[in-house]
């Protein structure tokens, strides 16, 4: 395969299995797509803004030997795909969870991502210092924060699909980040991280990846509970 081809190659390959399966009978999830692209998109929009300006601070930098060579804003258009087709995948997971088994209401699930949020609020502050760590970990913090506040019910759910999806999200970073070739598309400033890797990929990328999931879920489903004119906190799958 051409070298230039890797970072392409991830993203389709991480695309290619949900949209596949999205017209399965039983789940259908191509009817839920108008659901998903304007969160998605907004997603997108916000991480790509952050991702911008990491690139420019020197936070994260991308090897012009295994990407196609198109660039915006100092990124692959490659970075840019990332940002929908992971969504997708994910979203994808989430709903066939919904679809394929029901959640009852869990408090152990609400008290654990409280803990969760207190957790990184801290451990963001302590590490303000360092802008990976410490902005992720804040920002996830936040966002757990107001989902609490919302009273959101998605959470069991969301915790089962954000598990399921972590397998495939590692393998993806890993070959993105070196771990099982010698090709090292996204390389990382250890001044800016905690230098605490999973293989080769840091440690934030874990809660970097829940907090795309986080918001990508929430947008999810706000519009399809707009779109049943019912409130999010109502919804039977939106559980807590």
């Amino acid at each position: 395969m051409n070298p230039h081809y890797t970072y392409l190659m991830v993203d389709m390959g991480c695309l290619a299995f949900p949209l596949l399966f999205s017209f399965h009978p039983r789940l259908n999830f191509y009817k839920e797509w108008k659901h998903f692209i304007g969160p998605c998109l907004v997603t997108a929009a916000f991480f790509l803004g952050w991702d911008a300006l990491y690139t420019r601070l020197g936070v994260w930098a991308f090897n012009p030997e295994y990407v196609m060579g198109a660039f915006m804003l100092g990124m692959p258009v490659e970075e840019y795909l990332f940002f929908i087709c992971i969504p997708f995948a994910c979203l994808f997971s989430y709903h066939a969870f919904t679809v394929l088994f029901r959640f009852g209401k869990r408090r152990g699930i609400r008290w654990f991502f409280l803990a969760l949020a207190v957790g990184l609020m801290i451990a963001g502050i302590y590490n303000i210092h360092r802008l990976y760590t410490g902005v992720t970990f804040l920002l996830l913090s936040i966002a757990l924060f107001y989902c609490i506040w919302r009273k959101v019910r998605f959470f069991p759910a969301f915790l089962v699909s954000f598990l399921f999806v972590l397998i495939p999200f590692l393998l993806s970073n890993g070959v993105l980040t070196g771990s099982f070739f010698d090709r090292v598309v996204v390389s990382y400033n250890n001044e800016e991280n905690l230098g605490i890797r999973l293989l080769t990929i840091p440690v934030e990328d874990v809660f970097y990846a829940m907090l795309l999931l986080l918001m990508n879920v929430y947008g999810f489903e706000l519009m399809r509970q707009r779109a049943q004119n019912t409130p999010v906190k109502n919804r039977s799958i939106s559980l807590l």
